[in-house]
């Protein structure tokens, strides 16, 4: 068989036992041919799963309101518990954002409610006519708006707590030609054609993948709707429990299939509740004209770094740390983005809402932990015997007397002032231990995660390249 996307040319073969056997001669980038590699590989090792043959809501409007809440809210969980599940979500998504990087107009708006989930938060929203309920993992690391349709095949798809989305039953979908140019509008995302079926997506997410038609349908969230383009997936291949129940996926990346590029919004906002002793509050989602800030603090305002071309991801320009009163010494070139080879990028700090914790380039983090275990020294207890080598922790009850808090300057003066119960968190019924990583030894990126993003409200300004935020009591919204 034989595919062509642009200038690249692509020849492959099935053969028995499921071998594969693929050439590739390409004048762009190599994360193509491995996305492609993907691809055919799960055409050839599940032939019977995906068949290929032959080949409103802008800033002028109200916005959309979506209200967020977390995945693990109904599970009971102690507070232990959803840290050790943060953690092992977290290393999953860094995963994914090392997968990621390797391969390299205004009118009204949308909203909706918003839990917080181990991996990220979720929304609640209904698709279709008549409607149907669904709820998405909230993900500005992604640019496809997808969900789980009921014509997965047996055991290729993760289980969800809704019913899967019922194309056939609703009047309002529509499946996307392959003539569309909506269906070859993301780099990121590969798109082929079968004439008769319409465009057909596959698109990473985590460690995996998920594939099925792209197809436009009517959202309505918890204030606003939209009509948008979207995957109905079909293919699920991620890490078990990934999706936490959820139903699917809204991107919120910069690409042309994201929920925000669809809307034609110029900024969106979020405002996530804290981890623990919420309550059952929910955060929010404002995409579009509701998308604002507001409250009593201070504002801090920054730009964005261009990312590279095809990116989802937003990029700060993160310069330096101050613990307490002390500057900590760290180049501020240790948090830049680099182009290492043309299409090839290194490093960089990336703001994330689907990253529990944050992780910082390895010797931001040695810098940040001696100077913490240097203020310490006297209040520091054992950590438990599961927690990562070198882990700091003091007792529960002395966090918020003993932990300084963490500043985090970017350029132009913004400083995003991180108080102790945001970058600590409970490890066990005595400890609690410090929640920001180390990338390690050679990773470059640095991602700002969504514990410290919480009660703080936090504005996406697209038109100016802008990055705001304030503190924010996010249950009170």
């Amino acid at each position: 068989m034989l595919y062509i996307w642009g200038k690249m040319r692509y020849s492959f073969t099935c053969i028995k036992h499921k071998r594969l056997i693929i050439q590739v001669r390409s004048t762009r980038r190599e994360k193509m041919a491995r996305k492609l590699f993907v691809l055919v590989l799960i055409m050839c090792s599940t032939t019977a799963l995906i068949t290929c043959t032959n080949g409103g809501a802008g800033d002028g409007g109200e916005g959309l309101h979506m209200k967020l809440t977390h995945v693990d809210a109904k599970g009971n969980y102690t507070a232990e518990e959803l840290v050790r599940r943060a953690v092992a979500a977290g290393k999953q998504r860094l995963a994914f954002l090392d997968a990621a990087m390797a391969g390299g107009g205004d009118g009204g708006g949308v909203g909706a409610p918003v839990r917080w989930a181990t991996l990220q938060y979720v929304a609640e929203y209904l698709i279709g006519d008549p409607p149907q309920r669904a709820e998405a993992l909230i993900d500005t690391g992604s640019d496809l708006v997808w969900t789980q349709c009921s014509t997965c095949l047996r055991k290729v798809c993760a289980r969800q707590a809704l019913p899967y989305y019922n194309s056939s039953a609703s009047s309002t979908f529509a499946p996307v030609p392959c003539a569309a140019r909506i269906c070859a509008a993301n780099d990121d995302i590969i798109h082929f054609c079968d004439l008769a079926a319409g465009c057909s997506v596959i698109a990473g997410y985590g460690a995996g993948v998920v594939a099925g038609t792209l197809g436009t349908e009517a959202f309505a969230f918890q204030s606003g709707t939209a009509e948008l383009a979207f995957g109905c997936v079909t293919f699920t291949r991620i890490v078990q429990g990934a999706l936490h129940g959820a139903s699917g996926l809204i991107g919120l990346g910069r690409g042309r299939l994201s929920l925000v590029s669809q809307t034609g919004a110029t900024k969106f906002s979020y405002c996530l509740t804290p981890y623990f002793h919420n309550n059952g509050a929910t955060g929010h989602l404002f995409v579009g004209a509701s998308a604002s800030l507001g409250g009593h603090g201070d504002v801090m305002t920054t730009q964005f770094v261009k990312g590279p071309k095809g990116s989802p991801f937003y990029y700060l320009p993160l310069i330096g740390l101050t613990v307490g009163e002390t500057r900590l010494p760290i180049p501020a070139t240790v948090f830049d983005l680099r182009e290492v080879a043309p299409g090839l990028f290194s490093g960089g700090v990336i703001i994330d809402s689907g990253s529990p914790f944050t992780s910082l380039v390895h010797d931001a983090y040695d810098a940040l932990a001696s100077e913490l275990a240097a203020r310490l020294n006297g209040s520091l207890v054992a950590p438990p015997p599961d927690a990562d080598d070198g882990a700091l922790c003091v007792a529960r009850r002395d966090v918020g007397r003993v932990v300084p808090a963490v500043v985090f300057h970017f350029r132009g003066g913004a400083d995003m002032a991180v108080p102790a119960e945001s970058y600590w968190a409970p490890v066990d019924k005595a400890a609690a231990c410090m929640a920001i990583a180390s990338a390690g030894p050679y990773r470059r990126q640095s991602v700002i995660g969504n514990y410290q993003q919480q009660n703080m409200r936090v504005l996406y300004d697209l038109a100016n390249g802008d990055f705001s935020f304030q503190p924010a009591d996010c249950s009170a919204l």
